[in-house]
């Protein structure tokens, strides 16, 4: 009988040890946010009330989602044709092509900007004048940093390699093609609607990692002089910090419902399967 309840015992140690590890933090986190123990204040909500109506919040939130959409359309446009090419035309260049997207995973984001910085000083002391500086300029532009999309990209390879080719070596890819092609559909409509389809919990897996990234990633934009969301929340904590913390809270249970609903998206098929 030991036997049998020893392991339940400690599964259930484990369980409870993990989820006082995120729970007690995000608890005395609201705590802090709400004004529980806070010399001088009472307890109310004003600093989640007030997230809305700050100073900066719209147009740095806005500023990340739209810097999100564009880093999630990059990433996949580049990986999903490469990796379909890869298995299907040139297996040999697999391991070259995990080398590149796994690269970023050993270089910092400090030097990661650094090189961008060094690239945007060289730019407009050699080419001033000519064309390419306007496109250097547009790279640059506050409404819309371009340079942040590239950099964000790079920063999302190693995730998203990982995530994609797992769902491309879950599916049998080559026998989908050849049936798509055998039914004389071109390659754009067997990429959209065949191998898209069969990749969807792929897809949004990258996708919502890409976001995350996004949304927390404070270095290269902090380094570069731009204020997205994560930026903007360290900003506001020296003179708001109850608010900081509540907008921190905010979007951590907004990242949890993503999360489930990714889940929830990717599993919706499976009893249409089925049945």
């Amino acid at each position: 009988m030991a036997r049998l309840t020893t392991p339940r015992y400690g599964r259930a140690a484990v369980l409870l040890l993990t989820g006082a590890y995120f729970l007690v933090p995000l608890a005395c986190a609201v705590a802090f946010s709400t004004g529980v123990g806070v010399p001088g204040q009472h307890i109310g909500f004003e600093a989640y009330t007030g997230i809305f109506t700050a100073g900066g919040f719209t147009d740095s939130l806005a500023l990340t989602l739209k810097l999100a959409t564009a880093t999630i359309v990059l990433v996949l446009g580049l990986l999903v044709p490469a990796l379909v090419t890869v298995r299907l035309a040139a297996p040999r260049l697999r391991t070259l092509v995990e080398i590149v997207c796994l690269l970023p995973l050993v270089v910092p984001a400090v030097a990661l900007v650094a090189g961008f910085s060094a690239v945007l000083r060289w730019g407009s002391d050699h080419v001033a004048g000519t064309p390419l500086f306007q496109a250097l300029v547009a790279l640059q532009n506050p409404d819309f940093p371009l340079v942040l999309v590239l950099a964000y990209t790079l920063m999302a390879l190693p995730l998203a390699y990982r995530t994609l080719d797992t769902g491309l070596a879950a599916i049998d890819l080559r026998m989908l093609v050849e049936a798509a092609r055998a039914c004389r559909a071109p390659w754009s409509r067997t990429l959209l609607h065949v191998v898209l389809p069969n990749l969807r919990g792929a897809l949004l897996n990258t996708a919502f990692l890409t976001l995350a990234l996004v949304l927390g990633e404070y270095t290269v934009a902090a380094i570069l002089g731009y204020q997205p969301f994560a930026v903007w929340i360290l900003a506001i904590s020296g003179s708001q910090a109850q608010m900081s913390v509540a907008v921190s809270v905010m979007g951590l249970l907004v990242t949890w419902m993503l999360l489930l609903a990714v889940a929830t998206a990717g599993r919706a098929r499976r009893p249409k399967e089925t049945s």
